[in-house]
């Protein structure tokens, strides 16, 4: 592993943990030639989809893309930073199991809405309003009613 500081190719080992579950190798490293230390993060790389959004352009899926729109659905709701790690990881690790090579992103968008749903209601709903763009208080409020009764038949 290459040192950050000093760009010399040997360094070993000092300590070695699992983070995130054990789907991390979080490990600290000593260089060789300058003795300074630094961390280093393995994990398992997964050949994940590409995503082709509504306008049939295609990009690399991008865990911290869900990421990032699960934290401003949760924005200070008592949702743990964890819990949504946790749900970025697991749709990510979803989609790599699908053996798919493309997914649509409405697929992606539904499944962070199921998880959402399951997770908090005020942040699943803030979440589909931007992502299905209701066009006016009606739609909302459809939306509203179901996520109402499925919670009353829950």
């Amino acid at each position: 592993m290459q040192c950050p500081y000093c760009r010399e190719m040997d360094s070993r080992v000092v300590d070695s943990r699992l983070a995130a579950g054990g789907t991390v190798t979080w490990r600290r490293r000593e260089c060789d030639a300058c003795e300074r230390r630094f961390t280093t993060y393995e994990r398992v790389e997964h050949t994940l989809p590409t995503v082709v959004k509504k306008d049939g352009e295609r990009e690399p899926f991008d865990r911290e893309k869900v990421l990032r729109s699960l934290r401003i659905a949760c924005n200070k709701r008592p949702i743990s930073a964890d819990a949504l790690e946790e749900h970025a990881e697991a749709l990510e690790r979803e989609l790599a199991e699908s053996g798919e090579k493309e997914v649509p992103s409405l697929v992606i968008g539904e499944r962070v809405m199921e998880r959402l749903k399951s997770l908090d209601d005020v942040a699943y709903v803030r979440f589909a309003s931007v992502y299905r763009s209701f066009r006016d208080i009606d739609e909302f409020m459809v939306e509203m009613s179901k996520l109402v009764r499925a919670r009353d038949a829950g």
